[in-house]
């Protein structure tokens, strides 16, 4: 088998345990804190829950760039086994966790040294040949919302079962098992004699070196206003479901549904897209696969039972399967040589903030235009950002960056 197809396959394995490890404990640490760590009243658990939850965002913005470009001097694999084995630490002492300060700590340093799905990604897109990149960011995108769909369905089964202090010490394992894959079956050809010749730019210099490639910011912020749609209704996606479905009677499984159909549908059309965008240009399947997100985020606002909120909601992830794949493509063929591994830093840096403001942003324009509005306004934002993607890569493919495969 060839070496960029063993990676793929590692990696894939990789992205979809980290992920399902992460997500197992995350939807669950409002019950974590009242029933392990002691923290009562609905007011303090919902503001500790919220601290908790954003704080892993908030240094992980801050760190991915930094991330980045030690990546481009040092090589992918340090940096993907740096980010692995230090997670598996932190998760595991988050089950010894005995303060809502200690979690919230421990929340800060995992942001701090996470990294492990943008450098598998600059892992990938270094090893894979240019004619296979679409293929190659579909099957990786799918094993990261494999994980993130079947994590929280796996961690509520624990939860039930062994409590949660386990789930992390079973999050611990499961990342650290990821990374143990990586190191023994990843191969990497980086040349750190040629990266040291490179000039050595500061973080913020870089971001103005590729801030000159106009393609890169619009793909930039694709990232982040397709993390604002996904995160900003999902605290009040239960009321949501609770009105339209008329009854509290198994609402939490319909919630859930709500949201796992999205990421079901995602999975299965994202390798099939990125063989599209091999084909036909990953800047006609991302214009495409913009318009269809923001097409069907609006409908959702005018629903009138559950189920034709799951028929859009599983719409919309069919579109969404084309999303990431083309912009991680799109960023590996405009980016200078040298510095791929400081682009994918930066755009994990805005999924990160895609994140942050959708959780927080989300909850307080909530209160003056309702779920209903968040929909309609994403939608909205998407169609922007796709006359702006347009303007910069439509019917350009000729002037993409070419490189050398690895």
């Amino acid at each position: 088998m060839e070496p960029w197809r063993i990676n793929l396959m590692v990696l894939w394995v990789g992205q979809f345990l980290v992920n399902a490890g992460m997500t197992m404990i995350v939807p669950f640490i409002a019950l974590y804190l009242s029933q392990d760590l002691g923290v009562q009243g609905e007011h303090r658990i919902a503001l500790w829950s919220g601290f908790i939850f954003a704080a892993n965002f908030v240094t992980s913005f801050i760190f991915q760039p930094l991330w980045g470009k030690l990546s481009d001097q040092y090589g992918r694999k340090v940096m993907l086994l740096r980010s692995g084995f230090g997670m598996a630490i932190v998760f595991t002492a988050m089950g010894f966790a005995t303060q809502a300060w200690h979690l919230l700590a421990l929340r800060l340093l995992n942001g701090t040294i996470s990294g492990f799905n943008p450098a598998a990604t600059s892992l990938i897109s270094s090893s894979t040949p240019k004619e296979k990149m679409g293929f190659a960011m579909g099957i990786s995108q799918s094993g990261t919302v494999a994980g993130t769909i079947l994590g929280p369905l796996i961690g509520g089964i624990l939860a039930d079962t062994i409590g949660f202090r386990y789930i992390f010490y079973i999050t611990g394992s499961c990342i650290f098992l990821a990374t143990l894959l990586a190191l023994f079956l990843v191969r990497e050809k980086f040349d750190r004699s040629l990266a040291a010749k490179m000039p050595k730019v500061s973080v913020l210099s870089g971001l103005r070196e590729l801030s000159l490639t106009p393609q890169l910011p619009a793909l930039f912020t694709v990232t982040l206003l397709l993390q604002f749609a996904m995160i900003s209704p999902m605290t009040l996606m239960p009321l949501y479901v609770q009105k339209l479905h008329g009854a509290t009677e198994n609402l939490a499984f319909w919630a859930g549904l709500v949201s796992a159909v999205t990421g079901l549908s995602n999975m299965l059309t994202a390798p099939f897209l990125g063989k599209i965008s091999d084909k036909y240009g990953a800047h006609r399947v991302l214009t495409f696969s913009l318009i269809g997100a923001a097409l069907t985020l609006i409908p959702q606002a005018f629903v009138q039972n559950i189920g034709q909120l799951l028929a859009i909601r599983f719409l919309m992830g069919l579109c969404m399967g084309g999303l990431l794949p083309s912009v991680n493509s799109l960023i590996r063929s405009y980016t200078p040589d040298g510095m791929e591994s400081r682009a994918f830093g930066f755009n994990s840096s805005t999924n990160a903030l895609g994140n942050m403001t959708g959780s927080v942003m989300g909850g307080v324009l909530a209160g003056f235009i309702g779920i209903e509005g968040l929909f309609i306004m994403s939608g909205i934002l998407l169609m922007l950002n796709m006359a702006w993607v347009r303007s910069k890569l439509y019917g350009k493919p000729s002037t993409e960056r070419q490189h050398k495969s690895a």
